[in-house]
């Protein structure tokens, strides 16, 4: 039952991008690179972060084993 409502939730979400695609016209392409980047922009900053508090993490670690 879960694998036929997923194949019909992608069956809708497939249906509306071709409607987009329709409706858009010449400018899907602009709108559909707009969504990738800023979709890459968002994962890249949350990957930063992710790093960051990783560095800190370890950095932190360090010191409390150095005077324990």
């Amino acid at each position: 039952m879960k694998t036929t409502l997923q194949f019909l939730l992608f069956m809708l979400l497939a249906l509306a991008v071709i409607v987009l695609a329709i409706l858009l016209g010449d400018l899907g392409a602009w709108y559909f690179a707009w969504l990738v980047g800023t979709a890459m922009i968002v994962l890249l900053a949350a990957a930063g972060g992710v790093l960051l508090d990783t560095q800190e993490e370890h950095a932190r670690r360090k010191v409390v084993a150095a005077s324990g």
